[in-house]
């Protein structure tokens, strides 16, 4: 007589590879985990970078992004997905058309442009628009730093006021909720600024200083996409969104306080499986 088989969830990410570990899907990889959910990854482009920065990028093409992700959705059990770098205006649309077909699927978007170090786009400039018209609106939750949603609503994101009206001016586009984070804004605490439904929620953490950390918004993203998945799945409540945001929050500022030094370059977020509860 066979025992009952465990059934996990699983996480799917799409983005890039990041051979030093740090950030895309191998973080991805390791904030899914940690929220409990089997991690699975579809990469849409390759890099060359480490924690020193980023070097070099090469996008594969669209259908070789969509049959990889395609293959998991179909024989996997998928309960929510993140995407990262997409690379090309062809792969943002191409993922935009995959998502479609899976409608009650959560889907968390994070926005990464540019690395914090180096000078290689993770996203074309010409790719932005086709992100905003076609990709936020597939979107449960969308995750930008000031700098992201400065360059998809095209105003200036410099305050916490500023967070405010750009996180409602994106959630306008389509997304069902947004969050600007205030990890690049002034003052002693982060201010992380939350659009949904019909209010605006701030979140707040103490400022840690820490310097230069690598894959902070990759992690963020996934983690509270692994939250999803495990504790909701499909038909995810605003309440239950606010409760997988505000989890990733508390597992994301642990992790950032004990940030490793993995030898040069930026150190990378200590991530421990599990998390607080």
């Amino acid at each position: 007589m066979h025992e009952k088989l465990a059934r996990l969830p699983c996480a799917l990410a799409i983005g890039g590879l990041d051979p030093g570990g740090g950030a895309g899907v191998a973080a991805d990889l390791r904030a899914f985990q940690a929220a409990g959910a089997f991690g699975c990854a579809a990469v849409a482009l390759l890099t060359v970078q480490s924690t020193a920065g980023l070097r070099r990028v090469r996008s594969l093409g669209p259908r070789d992004v969509t049959d990889q992700a395609a293959e998991v959705l179909r024989h996997q059990r998928v309960r929510a997905i993140k995407i990262g770098a997409l690379g090309t205006e062809s792969n943002v649309r191409a993922v935009a058309r995959l998502l479609s077909r899976h409608p009650d699927i959560p889907v968390v978007v994070d926005t990464p442009m540019l690395p914090t170090r180096g000078g290689a786009r993770l996203l074309e400039t010409r790719a932005t628009t086709a992100l905003v018209r076609t990709l936020l609106p597939r979107a449960t939750l969308v995750t930008s730093n000031s700098r992201e949603a400065q360059a998809l609503w095209g105003e200036a994101v410099r305050t916490v006021s500023e967070a405010h009206d750009a996180a409602r001016a994106l959630q306008r586009l389509g997304a069902r909720a947004v969050l600007v984070k205030g990890g690049h804004l002034k003052g002693p605490n982060a201010i992380d600024v939350l659009a949904i439904g019909g209010e605006v929620i701030e979140l707040r953490a103490r400022r840690l200083r820490t310097g230069p950390i690598h894959g902070t918004g990759c992690v963020l993203a996934s983690l509270i996409a692994g939250r999803i998945a495990v504790r909701t799945g499909m038909g995810v409540a605003d309440a239950d969104l606010i409760g997988a945001i505000r989890w990733a929050k508390r597992v994301h500022h642990a992790a950032l306080a004990r940030a490793v030094d993995v030898g040069g370059g930026m150190r990378v977020m200590g991530i421990e499986s599990g998390g607080p509860k």
